[in-house]
């Protein structure tokens, strides 16, 4: 119903922008990576969903169409409402969510905050049909096991996966392959 918007962002809640469009202030609520790169009085433009409940109606906003086709097929998982998709796309990042589908890894999913064991293969049986495996190659290289270690080590640490993904990503293509010498310099990239 209500595809996109663009608007002034008028404040800032723990969950949500409201956004200004037309005289109405609309509460969006979007992952957290993108509110916190977001300042009040900014012009914001975000690819929307509308979820209609009985007694409710809530607008979710995202950065990009990829990251609004992943939240809107993590609710057609049983038992995934809408703030457990928000949890999803906030934690991880439409590459990382591919690549636990098809490398079945739900321990990647049972990182973020409200899904369990049980939630995230359920998340990973749905998906694995309705994800194109070539949206994958080419795009996210697969971790190795040691690069799992490194981003088990990162989180660890208290980094979240997207900022331990990125770091994994960012290491040079002739890094050596030790467990702690990746470490090392995963933890560069944050210094």
């Amino acid at each position: 119903m209500i595809a996109s918007l663009i608007g002034e962002i008028q404040s800032k809640d723990e969950n949500a922008l409201v956004v200004a469009l037309g005289g109405l202030g609309l509460r969006v609520y979007v992952p957290k990576r993108l509110r916190e790169s977001v300042s009040v009085g900014e012009k914001v433009f975000l690819h929307t969903h509308l979820v209609v409940r009985e007694n409710e109606l809530s607008l979710y906003g995202f950065d990009t169409a990829e990251s609004r086709h992943l939240f809107v097929l993590l609710l057609s998982v049983d038992g995934v409402g809408p703030k457990l998709a928000l949890s999803v796309v906030s934690t991880l990042t439409p590459e990382a969510v591919r690549q636990a589908v098809f490398q079945e890894e739900p321990e990647w999913l049972s990182r973020v905050p409200g899904v369990g064991p049980k939630t995230a293969q359920k998340i990973i049986l749905y998906l694995r049909d309705r994800l194109k495996p070539d949206d994958v190659v080419g795009r996210v290289a697969a971790l190795s096991a040691i690069d799992s270690q490194v981003l088990a080590a990162l989180t660890a640490l208290g980094y979240s996966v997207v900022e331990a993904q990125t770091a994994i990503q960012a290491l040079p293509k002739d890094a050596p392959e030790d467990v702690e010498e990746r470490l090392r310099l995963a933890l560069r990239y944050f210094g």
